[in-house]
């Protein structure tokens, strides 16, 4: 159809989505992101992280974890975290992904001005599918996900059998981060 109308290119935009999320000839691949906060109302932002997501273009968010707190790792004296994960279903291509979390950390007021700065809100991705990723500016697995319990513990919640590929069982990971403290948030 060619459109004519601004409004009939809106409905044959709108149309085109609704395709692209119903086809079984796109493929679907799986994604968990982390979410943190420690920036102005951490657990609200962490929720609004999750709508975000839930929004992206090609993407459905399959499962989001318990929000945790945890006091901040690796980066001097600052406020605590709330961090938590979200488990994606996505036709976005890895790359393109990450940009949209790029994006979202941005309309969040995202800034950095150093190296594990405080943060309004903070998106990583974690994993893509089983997949090694090592490219400038994007490797995946994260680098340091099997070193961070604020990670592992709700990455587990919602996949209990996560593997994290070239490295292994991510439950075996959690049970090495036992000296970091991490609070399971009570749902609102």
């Amino acid at each position: 159809m060619i459109a004519r109308d601004p409004k009939d290119a809106e409905a044959c935009a709108r149309d085109a989505l609704l395709f692209l999320r119903a086809s079984p000839l796109i493929p679907v691949h799986t994604a968990f992101v982390a979410l943190g906060s420690n920036l102005g109302d951490p657990e609200s932002k962490v929720r609004q992280g999750f709508a975000a997501l839930a929004a992206l273009p090609q993407t459905r968010l399959a499962a989001s974890s318990s929000l945790y707190r945890s006091a901040a790792l690796d980066c001097g004296e600052q406020p605590d975290f709330v961090n938590a994960v979200a488990q994606l279903a996505t036709s976005l291509a890895p790359r393109a992904l990450l940009a949209a979390l790029l994006a979202i950390e941005q309309r969040f007021g995202r800034e950095r001005a150093f190296r594990n700065a405080p943060r309004t809100l903070d998106l990583d991705l974690l994993l893509y599918d089983a997949q090694t990723i090592d490219e400038p500016g994007l490797l995946v697995p994260h680098p340091r996900m099997h070193e961070r319990a604020f990670v592992l513990a709700p990455l587990l919640e919602i996949a209990p059998a996560c593997v994290i590929p070239g490295r292994g069982p991510t439950a075996d990971f959690l049970a090495r981060c036992q000296d970091q403290a991490l609070t399971r948030i009570a749902a609102s």
